[in-house]
């Protein structure tokens, strides 16, 4: 089966958030759903899709801890990044109106995100898979009492109505995403861009390994913009994913690449990418 080159995998039902950054990021794209983080990172190895766009990162819920475990297992390369601002709204079926709801179903960090509409309206809220699932299902129980919380995309596809926009409590409510693909593409450096740089690596078993390993970032001047640590199964090693601001051509990053592998069992880089425009924001 030849590669559908034009067709990007997320997790999620259609409609969800991921599915619409996909459709903003690759307007001429199809995409294709998954049930799970790992088939999608599998329709990829399985050229079911020639891209996966992945949520790693969300101002409000913190870390997507699946991507990172992911990473090395399936070997796919990071070659973008994409910021999305979520816009949670509530829908319900055609003619319902805010009075008659009782109850609201989406995802629990949707939920979490939207406590002050849905106690100022007094709504019961359920636990949903995703955000686009909720939809789906509100749609197909047709119940003038229940509403779903989720993006635009899904009421469309769904046929819900609208009933209340951008009900989140924080504004600022952003994911970040990042694009994945089998093989490694390094951009060519351009005069002005940021560049992002990926590793995942795994500290030695010996006192300041960590406070080592990363010694040659603050001696070459390289600036770190995100580190997260996950133990192994034996809680004895640290892994580490971590972000830097840089092209892995620049000399400062190769230099602290070389003093990392010194002290590191275990090193990955997964990607060097242009940096999102949203980033100049803050």
């Amino acid at each position: 089966m030849a590669i559908n080159q034009k067709m990007i995998s997320f997790q999620g039902a259609p409609g969800a958030n991921m599915d619409l950054a996909c459709r903003d990021m690759y307007p001429d794209w199809q995409t294709l759903p998954c049930e799970t983080f790992y088939e999608a990172f599998a329709a990829v190895r399985d050229e079911k899709a020639s891209r996966a766009m992945i949520a790693i990162d969300n101002t409000l819920a913190g870390r997507v801890a699946d991507v990172h475990h992911l990473l090395p297992e399936f070997g796919l390369s990071i070659i973008g990044e994409y910021f999305a601002p979520i816009r949670h709204m509530l829908m319900g079926i055609k003619g319902t109106k805010l009075e008659d709801l009782t109850d609201v179903y989406s995802h629990v960090h949707a939920i979490s995100q939207c406590r002050n509409t849905i106690r100022s309206l007094g709504l019961t809220a359920h636990v949903h898979a995703d955000t686009a699932g909720a939809a789906r299902d509100v749609a197909a129980e047709n119940n003038p009492h229940h509403a779903a919380i989720a993006s635009t995309l899904a009421a469309e596809i769904y046929g819900l109505e609208i009933l209340k926009e951008d009900i989140q409590d924080e504004k600022h409510n952003t994911t970040r995403f990042l694009v994945l693909t089998q093989e490694p593409a390094t951009p060519e450096k351009k005069d002005g861009q940021t560049y992002i740089t990926s590793l995942i690596f795994r500290v030695r078993n010996i006192p300041a390994a960590l406070y080592k390993a990363l010694g040659g970032f603050a001696t070459n001047g390289v600036n770190m913009l995100k580190l997260e640590s996950y133990v192994d199964p034996d809680f004895q090693v640290a892994q580490f994913y971590l972000d830097v601001e840089g092209h892995i051509q620049d000399q400062n990053i190769q230099q602290a690449l070389e003093e990392l592998k010194f002290f590191s069992a275990e090193l990955n880089v997964f990607g060097c990418y242009e940096a999102h425009p949203f980033r100049r924001k803050a």
